[in-house]
C-alpha cells in the first residue's frame, strides 16, 4: 500500500514571547544545534519538528530609523 501524502497549509505567523520562554526556545535549539539533533518547537500552538540537517542563518535588516534580526532556520520536508 503506498502512504499518504499529507499537504500542510500555507503558514505565516510571527509570535512575540516573554524572555523567559524565548531564552528557553532558543536554548533548546543551541543544544539541538551542538548534539547534531533534530528539534521539535512549538509556535502559536502548532508543533514543528526541525530536522538535524536544517540551515541555520542569521538575516540582519536595516529600513530608516528600525532595524531587525532575524534567525531562520530552513529545510524541504
Amino acid at each position: 500500500m503506498a502512504k499518504k501524502k499529507t499537504v500542510k497549509k500555507k503558514r505565516d505567523v510571527e509570535k512575540t514571547y516573554a524572555d523567559r520562554q524565548t531564552v528557553s526556545k532558543l536554548r533548546r535549539l543551541a543544544e539541538a544545534l551542538e548534539q547534531g539533533k533534530s528539534f521539535r518547537i512549538q509556535i502559536a500552538g502548532e508543533r514543528i519538528g526541525v530536522p538535524k540537517d536544517a540551515t541555520v542563518s542569521v538575516e540582519h535588516e536595516r529600513e530608516g530609523r528600525e532595524e531587525e534580526i532575524e534567525f531562520q532556520i530552513k529545510w524541504k520536508n
